[in-house]
């Protein structure tokens, strides 16, 4: 499973754009070796992914219960919101941590910026309002769940901000790397002869000294 690619290349496009580094060198071609072997998988960001899958169920059963309990006192409006926000939310989350997972061990940009959007621009807000809403009768329980899971959330936001950037730079300079051994095979051996013909000439009319 994967995303569909007109949706990938808007997400590698804004990748791109917005986590590029405008400000660093270009990459110098003996430097190669270390580019092609570095590890750009965030171990910080895989780790709170790998708690946050056998968190997410807890949070689920939590609010769900807690739900059941004061589903009686709330009021229509907030019923109806607080369903439709559990539920969205639970689907956000399991494609959410798919995409992170995917993302970051595979070294997938498209896949890794749909999940942080997903996490700073959907997610993040719900369960922020799921905490602060005094409306929703909020419980001891409820709050001390939301709160962890804004902690997750929050965490993963700025560890996939760093891995995004360290990933889009590092694809960056291996395509340029690349672009290199391509001007490298299609050197113009005329072109080169006349330099160092030029060379010597210059050389022979510099004289002895």
């Amino acid at each position: 499973m994967s995303l569909p690619e007109p949706l990938r290349r808007r997400l590698g496009s804004f990748g791109r754009t917005v986590f590029t580094d405008s400000n660093r060198p270009g990459p110098q071609p003996a430097g190669r070796s270390s580019a092609d072997n570095e590890i750009i998988s965030s171990l910080p960001l895989q780790m709170s992914l790998y708690f946050n899958v056998y968190y997410f169920p807890l949070w689920w059963f939590s609010t769900v219960v807690v739900l059941y309990v004061k589903y009686p006192v709330l009021s229509d409006y907030y019923k109806f919101i607080v369903v439709t926000v559990i539920i969205l939310a639970s689907l956000i989350e399991v494609i959410r941590l798919y995409l992170g997972y995917m993302g970051n061990l595979q070294e997938k940009v498209p896949e890794l910026a749909g999940f942080w959007l997903l996490s700073l621009l959907l997610q993040l807000p719900i369960i922020l309002f799921l905490l602060f809403n005094e409306g929703l009768k909020i419980q001891p329980l409820e709050r001390s769940v939301n709160t962890i899971f804004a902690l997750f959330l929050t965490f993963q936001v700025i560890a996939g901000f760093l891995a995004l950037k360290k990933m889009v730079n590092q694809l960056a300079t291996h395509f340029h790397l690349h672009e290199f051994d391509r001007l490298e095979e299609h050197r113009l051996p005329g072109v080169y002869s006349l330099a160092g013909e030029e060379s010597a000439f210059s050389a022979a009319a510099r004289g002895p000294y």
